[in-house]
């Protein structure tokens, strides 16, 4: 089995990838073209003792994976944008979307349920069952959002680019070769997936949330900003320690399977060229860490696939 630092996400026509030492993102432009873009990780938050500690870790590796992100995606919206218009996605345009997205997430996922739940306080018997109808709106309206944005055709794409990076990954862990054929028979789902991360997140919050209490209106969601940072450390350790032991204890995977099926909502089937970007990200950091010969890197793709490697630059 392979290492477990490896994870990545899907960006706009490709994937990016995480290793131990390198990122790297993978695009295919609309001539056919593999573009692909490699950077070394931030040693400071990798070499840091202090930011190793649980609970901390989660918080510090939850930004640095939010920055990685942002980073890929933009830098695969300019190779898209840049086929079609003279405008690039960056600077002020890049990040006031994305300061509006994170601002809408908190508002609709946490402010609005507790929101909701506080107006309705007075018809609600008990703090119990106010935090649970809270909790309960929430993971509600989660759900559907996922449901709602996968019939996009844009986004359903970007969701198959997110199946192919959970195939090549789960195919990697389990010591298959790094080919489309041979990956594709593996689950788009896994065990570290965002998806899941959010579901374990929204769980725990309807814990925590219980324990306090129903506090007035306006510190219910002051509350629920507050909680944040807290839960996405403890979600993370979580997931952490559940992702180990997936394969060793059938409790730990049926606490799991809900996690996974809702991957369901945010992964669809990838085609085959869509598997060779996510092969050649992931190819690309595990070149970086020495595990990957040059003649093992060509592996699966085709021969007449140009490759233009844009190494050590920033985006």
């Amino acid at each position: 089995m392979g290492s477990l630092n490896y994870g990545g996400q899907a960006v706009m026509e490709g994937v990016m990838m995480r290793g131990g030492r390198d990122w790297a993102v993978c695009v295919r432009n609309k001539d056919g073209v593999l573009i692909v873009h490699r950077e070394p990780l931030a040693g400071a938050v990798y070499r840091s003792k202090v930011l190793k500690w649980p609970f901390l870790r989660g918080l510090v590796m939850l930004w640095d994976s939010l920055g990685l992100g942002m980073r890929a995606l933009f830098w695969s919206a300019d190779v898209a944008l840049s086929e079609q218009t003279d405008m690039k996605f960056s600077g002020p345009l890049a990040w006031g979307t994305i300061a509006f997205s994170l601002a809408f997430a908190v508002g609709l996922f946490f402010l609005l349920p507790a929101f909701v739940a506080g107006v309705l306080d007075r018809a609600i018997p008990s703090a119990f069952w106010s935090n649970l109808a809270e909790g309960v709106f929430r993971l509600a309206l989660f759900v559907a959002y996922l449901g709602a944005v996968g019939l996009m055709p844009d986004i359903r794409r970007v969701f198959a680019y997110h199946g192919a990076e959970h195939k090549a990954i789960n195919a990697y862990e389990h010591g298959a070769p790094l080919d489309p054929r041979a990956i594709a028979r593996y689950s788009r789902a896994h065990t570290r997936c965002g998806t899941g991360f959010m579901l374990t997140v929204l769980v725990i919050f309807v814990i925590l949330a219980t324990i306090m209490g129903r506090p007035p209106l306006v510190l219910r969601l002051l509350s629920r900003v507050v909680l944040i940072p807290v839960v996405a450390g403890i979600a993370y350790e979580y997931m952490k320690l559940t992702a180990r032991y997936y394969e060793r204890s059938p409790l730990v995977r049926l606490l799991l399977a809900p996690g996974l099926a809702l991957q369901r909502l945010t992964t669809r089937e990838p085609d085959e060229k869509m598997l060779e970007v996510s092969i050649r990200a992931l190819q690309e950091v595990l070149d970086s860490e020495g595990l990957l010969h040059k003649t093992e890197a060509e592996a699966g793709i085709s021969a007449t696939t140009a490759l233009e490697s844009e190494q050590g630059h920033g985006i």
